[in-house]
């Protein structure tokens, strides 16, 4: 399997990113989330998605979100 956790290919989706070595698009993963199914489920629907892929790409996600992850609301 590929270090990379999603992917990008013009030919695949018309570029649409991802998971790597599959043709499911990350944003499904986020769609499944915001309607309120756990991991498992999409993991279920999906099996060509590792758990770890589906995690990695949270924790990026999350990364990618404007001030510090562990800050606590005050």
């Amino acid at each position: 399997m590929s270090d990379e956790v999603f992917s990008r290919n013009p030919g695949i989706l018309g570029g649409t990113p991802v998971f790597s070595e599959t043709r499911v698009p990350v944003r499904i993963l986020i769609e499944h989330l915001e309607a309120g199914e756990r991991l498992d489920d999409f993991l279920d629907s999906y099996p060509t998605v590792s758990r770890d892929q589906a995690i990695k790409v949270l924790e990026t996600a999350k990364l990618l979100l404007p001030g510090k992850a562990d800050e606590a609301v005050v």
